[in-house]
């Protein structure tokens, strides 16, 4: 366990100028979890999960400071106090017994210590109340609370709260559809701290947020490993000061955002960092977020519905999987409510990793510059004016990787002139249709690129270290394609050629950086 902390820089010395908050979904917005899953029961509230990613990271690789320490996850199990809740009357025994309290329904723990808790609480809640030094480590071992007043675990006082998931068992939290106490500041969510949070072991849980959001601590939040799933009214999981997710696999369905990190009031703070793991999120507004820098170096994160799929003032993809559909921007490098903020305030970045973009809006967008300088980048943009599959307020800079962007074409944008990789702007005059197969060609014929549209499409941005500006190339459609993401290989056998361009050169009106 770690005490007060300070992390280290995550953002540029641009960040300093943030100073507008997240805009939040109005209490007016609120939707019962079923209507956001669909399903009427608590049972049935969980979703699907894709295939779980199983890689893990190391706390010891995790760059920033948080409070969460490998020591955690170890202790005495002979010095486990065991609570077995009940409607009929709730009981505590062994270490720190004498630390639980039990008032009707409500089960308070008082003390730091090691409480292994299971059985069902129709209606009740479990409270932390422990001291502001305390480490309060609640194994989860089969337990099921619901609640018809408020959180259905609340962590009230303490340093550090983790929530351990033991193996081999199902657990869920439920909480009541409203809440007496409805200040700003009051606990709104079905897992409530006001202490760092961790949630570790290789359990289950589900929870449900039928007042507004799902998990949320109001300073770190740490999700290190466990089964959960999480279906919220309003926004899913918030880490206020940080989201750290060193591993497990975490679906979310929410009306609001869905899993987001929004302190505002530090550089250092308010940021969201994936090592590794599964997160799954359908939402109805934005998907992974955070107010400084939202980062991914590993795993797997999946947006499959949402407003926007990804957004932060600092975008940094460094590897893992990006999967992001959205109906408006993608990768949207801003804030909400930012405004016509200057080009130098926010920045997306892309080195490494496989990303994936669907968007109806700007497929790759930020209120400053871009960069990509490896992994490789499939951009599904969109098929109506007024959007681009690329939108650089700043410039928009390819150094490395391989990038394919496809969408409209009266808003297409090329990379900058800064770029040192080659790379092709193809406009293909009327849009031709999803299903397509284009393919890329040297002078001498050679195939060096197959791509296969998902929607119609109008334009196309390729570039990759086979590309060398200044030389011919031949567009095709047809002939053949196996391809994963829109990318893979081909054939020009029956291709049809359509255009030849010249690498590295952009009419004006598409390539380089554009007013907004």
């Amino acid at each position: 366990m770690k005490f007060p902390f300070r992390t280290k820089a995550l953002a540029s010395a641009a960040a300093l100028c943030l100073a507008l908050a997240l805009a939040g979904c109005s209490a007016g917005s609120m939707k019962t979890v079923s209507e956001v899953t669909g399903n009427s029961t608590f049972q049935s509230a969980a979703v699907p999960s894709a295939s779980p990613d199983t890689s893990t990271a190391s706390a010891k690789d995790v760059i920033e400071d948080t409070h969460f320490d490998a020591d955690d996850l170890h202790w005495d199990a002979s010095a486990e106090t065991t609570l077995a809740l009940a409607d009929s009357g709730s009981t505590a025994a062994g270490e720190n017994a004498k630390e639980v309290s039990v008032s009707g329904g409500t089960v308070s723990i008082n003390a730091a210590g090691t409480y292994r808790v299971s059985g069902t609480l129709g209606d009740g809640q479990l409270v932390v109340d422990a001291p502001k030094d305390a480490l309060v480590r609640i194994i989860l071992d089969g337990a099921h609370i619901t609640s018809s007043t408020g959180p259905a675990i609340l962590a009230a006082q303490a340093n550090e709260v983790l929530l351990y998931l033991e193996e081999g068992t199902g657990n869920s939290a439920s909480d009541a559809p409203s809440y007496a106490d409805t200040a700003a500041d009051a606990p709104n969510a079905a897992i409530y701290s006001m202490a760092d949070l961790t949630i570790a072991g290789r359990g289950e849980l589900s929870v449900e947020g039928n007042h507004q959001d799902g998990i949320a601590s109001a300073d770190g939040l740490v999700l290190d490993s466990g089964q959960v799933t999480v279906a919220a009214a309003d926004d899913g999981l918030i880490g206020r000061d940080y989201v750290l997710v060193l591993g497990g696999n975490y679906t979310v369905t929410a009306a609001g955002d869905g899993i987001k990190s929004t302190n505002d009031a530090s550089e250092d703070l308010g940021w969201l960092h994936q090592y590794a793991g599964q997160l799954t999120v359908s939402v109805g507004d934005d998907g992974l977020k955070a107010q400084t820098a939202l980062r991914i170096s590993g795993g797997t994160a999946v947006v499959s519905d949402s407003t926007e799929a990804l957004e932060a003032a600092i975008i940094d993809i460094s590897g893992g999987t990006v999967n992001a559909t959205a109906d408006d921007n993608g990768l949207n490098a801003s804030i909400a409510g930012g405004g016509a903020q200057q080009a130098g305030d926010f920045h997306l970045e892309i080195s490494g990793g496989a990303v994936t973009v669907n968007a109806e809006g700007d497929g790759l967008d930020s209120n400053g510059g871009i960069a990509i300088s490896g992994g490789q980048i499939v951009v599904n943009g969109p098929t109506g004016a007024g959007n681009g599959a690329i939108d650089a307020n700043g410039e928009m800079t390819i150094t490395g990787g391989v990038l394919a962007a496809a969408g409209s074409g009266s808003m297409a944008q090329g990379p900058s002139g800064s770029s040192t990789q080659g790379g092709l702007q193809v406009p293909l005059g009327s849009a031709v249709p999803a299903g397509t197969v284009i393919q890329i060609a040297d002078s001498a014929g050679t195939l060096l690129a197959t791509f296969v549209t998902s929607k119609p499409t109008e334009n196309l941005v390729y570039s990759s270290k086979d590309i060398v500006n200044g030389r011919s190339y031949t567009i095709s459609t047809g002939g053949s394609a196996e391809v994963a993401a829109g990318l893979g290989a081909g054939q020009l056998d029956g291709a049809k050629p359509v255009a030849t361009v010249t690498a590295g050169q952009y009419s004006s009106a598409l390539g380089g950086p554009r007013a907004r």
